[in-house]
């Protein structure tokens, strides 16, 4: 039923007793004003959905009137209703801002339907922004205030407007992808494409064709020309999730379009040559991969020209405050929710639990607090039992810092197994990583064959 709000300013008695009589009957909140002054004064006070205002009146004129509360209220919908109907009132009442225009003596239903279709536009408009403002969050930099962090958003500010290539490490769940996003929309880029491509979610074979493209028969199943994503990014910018992860073929021609800009699809033979920016990122240690043997250190110079380290939750815990009222804002507008405090005893856990997935797992961790939160605080009951104090203690101290980080990945990853009945496609996807990556963690912590079934 309607709830919305109705001002009505005119200075004829009968006309504003008979359009609240009718409002209220169809569920609207109603307020009415005799005169211009009057009724700015309530606007200012109570504010209004909809302002019917008439436009001839004694002192403030409507034309006025709504001038100045256009100028209070940009989006306000304002219905003009006179009894001297004409063109050029009509026309300067609309330039003015004026959502509609209505003679009197005004038809009841014409005057309902009138507004409904004015409250149907601002419910539009509102989802409009908020759809914006979602998209836009998405890749906001909402990581926090500690030095780490102001360092990086310095260096993102003096980079973006380059076409340099950006190398950004750090572990999984860090913002990467939302760091290269924000370098994006800070860039004279930003209206172009964004594409991402991830490297390890692919064979070697779908890799080349996904980034470079393919000719028509170049490989079973190609039966069509079909352009690649470096193409698609012309004038853009692409993002290289783990690219650590890519093998020798991949890197040899990737480097020779990093210094010429310059490809050839899958199976063809005609140069390609296009602009754009790269921006890799990877959770491997790279430096480690070119004393391997296993990245090509010529490569890894070429992606390494700005160099961005995205720190680990645990070594910047003055931002767990500021990501978990960013977060709660998030889940609070997407589920219509109304949580509005933590525990402190549940603030306490976030500053002394590890963050192994980071901000990503912090992300989680509050999603599910707030499907769960019976009432308008986050309280310790709501967080996963990795979080708990127990767990906590049980993490021996006395061990390298590493053993442990591999000690509580096993335990997580088999927790998640667990929960998934053992399917590696249901857990990686709670985990939020790809079942490749996944698959090569079982094996790296040693999680028993018997435990990792798919």
């Amino acid at each position: 039923m309607p709830q919305e709000k109705i001002l009505i300013i005119d200075d004829d008695p009968q006309i504003r007793t008979l359009l609240a009589e009718r409002l209220k009957f169809h569920q609207y909140r109603v307020s009415t004003a005799e005169d211009g002054d009057e009724g700015l004064a309530v606007f200012k006070k109570e504010g209004a959905d909809v302002v019917l205002l008439d436009l001839m009146m004694p002192g403030l004129d409507g034309i006025e009137t709504l001038s100045r509360i256009r100028k209070e209220e940009p989006e306000a919908l304002v219905i003009m209703l006179t009894a001297f109907a004409t063109i050029e009132k009509a026309v300067e009442a609309i330039k003015r801002g004026a959502y509609d225009f209505i003679p009197k003596p005004c038809e009841p239903e014409h005057i309902l339907l009138t507004i409904q279709k004015a409250l149907e536009r601002k419910n539009l408009f509102q989802e409009k922004e908020y759809l914006k403002e979602e998209i836009a969050s998405q890749y906001d930099m909402v990581w926090g205030e500690s030095p780490e962090i102001q360092k990086i958003k310095d260096i993102i500010r003096k980079v973006a407007e380059s076409k340099s290539t950006i190398l950004i490490q750090g572990e999984s769940g860090t913002g990467k992808q939302v760091l290269a996003r924000a370098i994006h929309n800070l860039s004279p880029r930003k209206d172009k494409p964004f594409v991402y491509v991830n490297c390890v979610a692919l064979s070697e074979q779908l890799l080349e064709s996904d980034l470079f493209g393919h000719e028509k028969g170049s490989f079973t199943g190609a039966y069509q020309r079909k352009k690649g994503r470096l193409e698609n990014a012309h004038t853009g910018t692409v993002f290289l999730d783990e690219i650590g992860d890519i093998t020798p073929v991949i890197q040899t021609k990737f480097l020779h379009f990093l210094e010429s800009g310059e490809f050839e699809r899958v199976g063809g033979n005609q140069t390609l040559k296009v602009d754009s920016r790269i921006i890799a990122a990877t959770n491997r240690d790279l430096t480690q991969g070119v004393a391997d043997k296993k990245f090509r250190e010529d490569l890894f110079f070429r992606l390494n020209v700005i160099s961005l380290t995205v720190p680990p939750l645990r070594k910047r815990k003055e931002d767990i405050s500021t990501l978990t009222s960013h977060f709660l804002q998030k889940f609070n507008r997407e589920m219509k929710k109304r949580i509005t405090s933590i525990n402190p005893a549940t603030l306490e856990i976030f500053l002394t639990y590890h963050w192994p997935g980071n901000i990503r797992e912090l992300q989680n961790v509050l999603e599910r607090a707030v499907v769960l939160a019976p009432s308008e605080t986050i309280t310790p009951d709501l967080l996963p039992p990795q979080l708990s104090q127990k767990g906590l203690e049980e993490i021996s101290p006395g061990i390298p810092l590493e053993e442990a980080l591999k000690n509580f990945k096993r335990e997580f990853i088999s927790q998640t197994l667990s929960l998934t009945n053992n399917n590696q496609s249901k857990a990686a996807k709670l985990l939020e990583i790809q079942r490749t990556y996944l698959n090569r963690l079982i094996k790296e912590l040693g999680i028993s064959s018997s435990t990792a079934e798919d």
